[in-house]
């Protein structure tokens, strides 16, 4: 279903590592709003989607978000290999080196660790849309944050790669919420849910 091509969708070569930096970074990977929840959401959503249109975008968007997540671990490798025991330290990076080494494990910046509560599946196609155009805002807003605090120029350009790409992904998603709620309404859906009416709503 998926052609892998073995390069980066954007490339990454930063010159100097800095521990403190990845920490920031590790959020885009693990955190609650990161690539990793981003790809999770978009590829199981796709199946309850009632227009095949929609689930084509929601995968597009899905496996892109999966390349996004490499640009991510490469940032955060490229910024934490060969670290002394004297750099770990002074980072403030030695209780994330004691449970990993500098291995890349999925984890915000506050050190709360990934998990699927971190993503809505929820069966509904506009519910779901809406948690989609959400979710991209945030990811925008927390590359927003990044990019106040980060000075490198070698980081911060992959940066602002992936956060024009969450505007692309949020101005598709509002398309795709748009012309699905036209459908729905027009084969007389009350937003994907048609027994609602029959069972709670009083006819007039």
């Amino acid at each position: 279903m998926w052609s892998y091509e073995q390069r980066l969708q954007y490339p990454v070569k930063i010159s100097k590592t800095c521990p403190k930096t990845a920490q920031f970074i590790m959020s885009q990977y693990g955190g609650p709003d990161g690539e990793m929840a981003a790809s999770m959401r978009y590829l199981s959503q796709r199946y309850t989607m009632p227009y095949k249109q929609v689930g084509g975008l929601l995968t597009d968007i899905g496996t892109e978000e999966l390349a996004h997540m490499e640009i991510i671990c490469a940032i955060v490798y490229q910024l934490t290999r060969n670290l002394t025991p004297e750099e770990v330290k002074a980072a403030g990076f030695d209780a994330y080196y004691i449970d990993h080494t500098a291995g890349i494990w999925p984890t915000a910046a506050a050190g709360v660790p990934f998990n699927a509560c971190e993503f809505q599946s929820k069966g509904d196609a506009v519910t779901d849309l809406v948690e989609d155009m959400a979710a991209e805002q945030k990811a925008r807003s927390t590359y927003d944050n990044i990019l106040r605090m980060v000075t490198d120029p070698e980081v911060r350009d992959p940066i602002k790669f992936l956060r024009a790409r969450e505007v692309v992904h949020f101005q598709r998603f509002g398309e795709a919420l748009e012309m699905t709620k036209d459908r729905l309404n027009g084969q007389n859906y009350y937003f994907f849910n048609p027994e609602f009416d029959k069972q709670f709503c009083k006819q007039k």
